[in-house]
């Protein structure tokens, strides 16, 4: 029976481009599980969008010297594009800043302030004298009070993951204009997170299918107590408060860009033509994903599942398999030095399978992992060339030159043939498993054993000296190995999409991968059907492709 999958992605700040921390953290992950979801039958809606009302993003405008507007279009239109060309196959990504959008936060704000857990009082804030304002959280850094790394932000200290309030800060300034600011009182909204406390930690304990990391993580969170949090800002740029006399604030960023989640599952069932199916994700029995990087755990199993509970008649996170950090050549990504692969430059140089495939070998899933260009080459010409492609190459190549370019007929199978089939079969289950479990790096490991298997096989059969003397038994082993190929197109569809779609047209088959779903059979392959001219699913890279790209890091 057919589940409901609402795959729930990290809203990126539309201040700058995608780069591959953000790729390993939230968007591939999500993007094999969607695809994977989508292939056994389950419905599924995968939603996300531009956080438009970040003060990245104001900050970015302030800089450049224009509106706020003008940089979360510019690069709303980028991420869509970065999403088609490296197949994130969202079902909506959408942005913050639509009327749908500031409805439903307007919603939730009234209706949690109607149940008394929403409340006004003054809060200290920082006031830059030289620039005349209340400086949110974001326009003040400072050094961590728990880590003591310097640069953590007015809201939050990426180093640590903990969440902050600007008073916080160790040596606090303004990154506008670098002066001190001044601790000033100001009236705003809170969130009574303190009346969630019991509620969420008895919750959480519960949650044993959760990594260990996130519910360690989150228990530790709730244990240390929680403190209710102001949720507006004197700002100019947001969704406006939905009360009389505070026309001149703004539901702030934290509060407001997860309530995107469920804005945008209303957006896509109203695209959908039917305005009620979100009700299917959020109040019937459905579960919900929710993919990105540590930094942003608290957010989504502490905050917003406070919110849901207060709001009320709303679904709770079922997991938050959150990444760890994807790091780039032994250094921490870095994207004011330009220490980052950027997903548009990838993508203008090359194709997108190779760098699928090698995020989804070093998956960040259960600690940092490392990026390298040297890593990137080794994988590339080792494993999806000289393993996957190969078999592939070399087998349709013996089809066509010895069986009329056609698929042979097998006769009856011998015990090699039929235990090598059986192993795919076991591969194509265990491969689906640690999808549906999260575990992206183990999923892609077990397809990849099936390519190696079958490399075996070739060799032990070697049907290019058999059709000399048993040209049965070399049509025997060619249609074997065929149709093993045929499962491991089935089983990396979600890893690469473009390269088992290529290779499904190079078997003769009609329709998509995608559409025919999750399945596979050994009589897939029918003896006689006409196979197409191969031509390689993968290029080798030169060495010197290291040293190039090495080089373009942080200049």
């Amino acid at each position: 029976m057919s589940e409901r999958i609402l795959v729930a992605v990290a809203w990126p700040y539309a201040n700058g481009s995608i780069h591959l921390g953000h790729t390993a953290g939230a968007y591939l992950p999500a993007d094999i599980f969607a695809r994977y979801h989508r292939m056994i039958g389950n419905e599924v809606a995968m939603v996300s969008g531009s956080d438009a009302h970040g003060t990245p993003v104001t900050i970015a405008a302030d800089q450049q010297g224009v509106t706020p507007e003008d940089i979360y279009s510019k690069f709303q239109a980028e991420f869509l594009d970065t999403w088609e060309r490296f197949n994130i196959s969202f079902d909506l990504f959408t942005t913050t800043h639509t009327q749908n959008h500031a409805e439903v936060t307007q919603d939730i704000f009234l209706r949690l302030l109607e149940k008394g857990y929403l409340y006004t009082d003054t809060m200290s804030q920082p006031y830059c004298i030289s620039d005349e304002r209340f400086l949110p959280d974001r326009y003040v850094e400072g050094t961590c009070p728990h880590c003591e790394s310097d640069g953590a932000r007015g809201d939050q200290c990426d180093n640590c993951g903990r969440t902050l309030d600007p008073e916080d800060l160790i040596g606090i300034r303004c990154r506008t204009c670098g002066s001190t600011p001044e601790i000033r009182e100001t009236e705003h909204f809170f969130l009574r997170l303190t009346a969630f406390e019991d509620q969420l930690l008895d919750w959480i304990r519960e949650q044993d299918h959760l990594r260990p990391s996130v519910r360690n993580f989150t228990i530790g969170y709730l244990e240390g107590g929680l403190r209710d949090r102001a949720i507006t800002r004197d700002l100019e740029w947001g969704v406006p408060v939905p009360v009389e006399g505070y026309e001149s604030k703004r539901i702030y960023v934290w509060f407001e860009a997860v309530i995107g989640y469920l804005s945008a599952t209303k957006e896509w069932a109203e695209r959908s033509g039917k305005p009620d199916k979100w009700k299917e994700f959020w109040q019937d029995e459905s579960r919900s994903y929710y993919f990105m990087g540590k930094d942003n755990i608290p957010f989504h199993t502490v905050i917003w599942p406070a919110m849901l509970l207060g709001y009320g008649d709303l679904n709770l996170p079922y997991n938050v398999p959150a990444n760890e950090y994807m790091n780039l050549e032994d250094r921490k990504l870095s994207t004011s030095r330009n220490w980052a692969v950027w997903m548009p430059d990838y993508l203008d140089r090359y194709e997108p399978d190779p760098l699928r495939y090698v995020i989804s070998a070093m998956m960040p899933e259960s600690s940092d992992s490392d990026f390298s260009w040297t890593e990137y080459v080794r994988r590339n010409n080792d494993e999806l060339v000289a393993t996957y492609g190969n078999l592939i190459h070399r087998t349709l190549t013996m089809a066509g030159r010895n069986f009329d370019r056609a698929v042979p007929d097998p006769g009856s199978l011998d015990d090699e043939s039929v235990a090598l089939l059986d192993f795919a079969r076991e591969a194509l289950n265990e491969t689906g498993r640690n999808i549906s479990d999260c575990r992206f790096r183990n999923g892609l490991q077990s397809a990849m054993r099936l390519a190696q298997s079958t490399n075996r096989y070739l060799d032990a059969k070697a049907p290019w000296q058999a059709v000399k003397t048993d040209r049965a038994d070399a049509a025997r082993t060619i249609w074997t190995s065929l149709t093993a190929i045929n499962c491991l197109k089935v089983a990396l569809y979600p890893y690469m999409p473009t390269s088992s779609e290529k290779l499904h047209t190079m078997l003769g088959l009609d329709g998509t991968v995608e559409t025919r779903g999750w399945n596979w059979e050994p009589n897939d392959l029918k003896p006689g059907i006409p196979l197409p001219r191969p031509k390689p699913l993968f290029r080798k890279f030169d060495e010197s492709l290291i040293e190039e790209e090495t080089a373009r890091l942080g200049s």
